[in-house]
């Protein structure tokens, strides 16, 4: 058959071929001009296709995260405004006073290296790849589930064709959930006022920042002066990256508690199967639509239920520590009652970009008990003073329970005699540690089952 006989649909299958080949220079215009009985736009596919052919005969490598970069970096630099040389002066001025102020709150060191006042696309270059890390194993399950679903779905004389393409289609749902995850994270750029404003460590170790336009939107309809509301966001900036950097496993534990939800995330592969069957490669709005939403992820497993509560308990200890000390350090100001509210509060319920970050990954990140960590922080400073209060950051062996979150009067005791100098009342693990140390053979722990012993040999001639 002539070249100028073939259909649209037999055009497009050869532009796959030459596509998965490698074959030629690339793809020219006028093939692409004949694919417009299919309603494909020519230059839009043109583009991606030297995209993908460029991957596809690249060396073998994971999702490419640059679409996410990209795609944040759009949206965050569309207003094109920087840090104005005010903007800087005002909140160097809150940081420098916060500093002081929070010295007096806690024990825990000052950052060696100075807050900075940052621009929204610069906060997106500072915290893509903990956004990128987070988000690995949902675009990777997307990717490997896509692979199967369409080479299943695929009629039986394109299964040679499938098969040859399982890279590139591992790719096309990849990038598609690493373009989404730059939306979100580009969106989340207008949102967050610090480095800290999410909870979890996404600045570098011992880093603060603030980003000024968002800190404007935020004050705006609070009626709060602000120089008020620039001390109070500065004085807690700094105490949860003080924290951060003072614990040397807390972000290391948090990443673990990320992982762990992260390694039971898998895509419901019948809801993926269901959108495989009438998937319109020109029309990709509905997978993008089903990448956001989150309809490609099922409900969570049991191990991913579990691994949550211990997220956001440890979360809610954090972000409870840091709203005490806050409160303490900034009580001389008028306002500080009602800015705290105001920020509890939103951190509670969280932005639009932030709750779309949850449908993308499954993984909400507000903690849910704050306030009750928050009150357990308060019992423990009264009754045993700041120093001991912040020493249970030391090691994580130290940290308080859920039950402590529940009722902090044990807690309260433990270190209250321990500050008396009273040893601390043994358990059946203490007594089994101690034994195991001395050499001895332990007894096993209640709920722990004892070894099998051997079956006496059977006297018995055979």
């Amino acid at each position: 058959m002539a070249d100028d006989d073939r259909s649209p649909e037999e055009e497009f299958q050869e532009l796959l071929r030459q596509l998965m080949s490698g074959e030629g220079g690339g793809i020219d215009a006028e093939q692409l001009s004949k694919l417009t009985g299919m309603n494909v736009d020519p230059a839009l596919l043109a583009t991606m296709m030297q995209n993908l052919q460029g991957a596809f005969t690249g060396p073998e490598a994971g999702i490419s995260w640059d679409a996410a970069e990209r795609q944040a970096l759009h949206i965050a630099n569309q207003d094109g405004l920087g840090v104005t040389q005010g903007q800087r002066t005002d909140l160097d001025q809150a940081f420098a006073l916060a500093r002081l102020w929070l010295s007096e709150a806690t024990t825990i060191s000052e950052l060696p290296d100075l807050p900075q006042a940052l621009t929204r696309g610069a906060w997106v270059e500072a915290t893509l790849p903990v956004w990128q890390e987070l988000a690995a194993p949902v675009a990777t399950s997307i990717a490997d589930a896509m692979t199967t679903a369409l080479s299943e779905q695929a009629p039986e004389d394109m299964q040679g064709m499938i098969a040859g393409a399982g890279r590139l289609m591992r790719m096309v749902g990849g990038s598609l959930f690493a373009a989404q995850l730059g939306k979100v994270v580009g969106d989340l750029s207008k949102e967050v006022v610090s480095g800290g404003d999410v909870g979890i460590p996404l600045m570098s170790d011992g880093q603060a920042a603030i980003l000024p336009q968002n800190f404007a939107d935020f004050g705006r309809d609070l009626e709060i002066p602000d120089d008020q509301l620039a001390l109070f966001i500065a004085t807690r900036e700094l105490a949860h990256a003080r924290l951060f950097r003072h614990a040397k496993w807390l972000r290391l534990d948090v990443s673990s508690q990320v992982a762990d939800f992260a390694r039971g995330v898998h895509v419901d592969t019948s809801a993926l199967e269901d959108l495989a069957s009438r998937f319109d490669p020109s029309e990709p709005e509905e997978l993008r639509r089903a990448i956001e939403s989150g309809a490609l992820l099922p409900q969570r497993s049991e191990a991913q239920s579990a691994a949550l509560v211990r997220l956001e308990h440890l979360l809610a200890t954090i972000e409870g520590w840091v709203d005490v000390v806050t409160a303490e350090a900034t009580s001389r100001l008028p306002s500080a009652d009602r800015i705290s509210e105001a920020v509890r509060r939103r951190r509670a319920v969280g932005g639009p970009a932030e709750r779309a970050l949850g449908s993308l990954v499954g993984l909400e990140l507000r903690p849910r008990r704050m306030r009750e960590a928050a009150a357990m922080w308060r019992a423990v400073t009264d009754a045993v003073g700041i120093s001991a209060r912040d020493a249970l950051w030391d090691y994580p062996d130290l940290m308080p329970t859920p039950a402590d979150i529940d009722d902090p009067a044990a807690l309260v005791a433990r270190l209250e005699a321990l500050a008396r100098g009273e040893e601390p009342v043994r358990d059946e693990f203490d007594d089994a540690l101690e034994r195991l140390l001395a050499g001895d053979d332990p007894d096993p722990i209640d709920g722990e089952d004892t070894p099998p012993q051997d079956e006496p040999e059977d006297p018995r001639p055979v």
